[in-house]
């Protein structure tokens, strides 16, 4: 089985019924169309902020299913030229500036203790797959993207993202980690793809102004469609 996590913008898009699954970690919510699994990262009607997602679960869920393959799609804000807003990139490495969430399943407590190098996160192949896909549909696509992860649900100060561009971070966003973290353990091959819907703080004069309604809308059914070519070709 294969396997796509998103927001919950995708009930709107996959007209399947979301259910809850119950896992060792708590519920996941997800639906099931032929041989892939929908996983609803913030639960029903985003039900659950950033730090508040049980990612144990969810992660958990896939490993339940014998998912093989995973691919993450991620709203995220620019803070560097490299993925501009309305911009399609894929998630090369991570700065993980999150706090209070479980970071591991190897803690020496449900499972055995595991230092798991985060080296490779991210599987060529699947990247490869998103690559020829985007060209296939004539999208530009950001290769090699830099994500950090705060823990939200507040929005980042100017300050803030300015040191996380000094630190080499191209985009900002509140739910990268531990998802990836915990994916990668559990040996499931991983992508993510990430897509800006807004100038990160201190960036734009304007202020911070979101890509909504429809312009939203179409990206991220974009980003599904993307995603599923890829793993459909594995």
């Amino acid at each position: 089985m294969k396997a796509i996590i998103a927001g919950t913008a995708i009930e709107n898009i996959i007209e399947r019924d979301f259910k809850e699954y119950d896992t060792k970690y708590g519920s996941a919510y997800a639906a099931i169309d032929g041989d892939y699994l929908y996983i609803l990262r913030h639960g029903k009607g985003h039900a659950k902020a950033p730090h508040l997602i049980n990612y144990r679960a969810n992660a958990a869920l896939l490993e339940e299913m014998d998912v093989s393959h995973v691919i993450t799609t991620h709203a995220v804000g620019s803070i560097t030229e490299r993925l501009l807003p309305t911009c399609i990139g894929l998630v090369s490495d991570f700065i993980d500036f999150t706090y209070g969430r479980p970071l591991s399943f190897f803690d020496g407590v449900d499972r055995h203790l595991d230092h798991k190098e985060m080296s490779s996160v991210f599987d060529d192949e699947l990247k490869f797959q998103v690559i020829r896909a985007s060209v296939e549909r004539n999208l530009r696509i950001s290769p090699s993207i830099v994500y950090i992860t705060t823990n939200g649900p507040r929005l980042e100060s100017k300050a803030e993202i300015r040191a996380y561009r000094a630190w080499g971070a191209d985009v900002v966003g509140m739910t990268l980690n531990p998802e990836a973290n915990l994916i990668h353990e559990l040996g499931i091959r991983l992508c993510s793809v990430c897509f800006s819907i807004n100038w990160a703080a201190g960036l734009d004069e304007e202020g911070i102004s979101f890509i909504e309604g429809e312009s939203r809308k179409r990206l991220t059914k974009t980003v599904l469609d993307l995603s599923l070519d890829a793993l459909g070709a594995i």
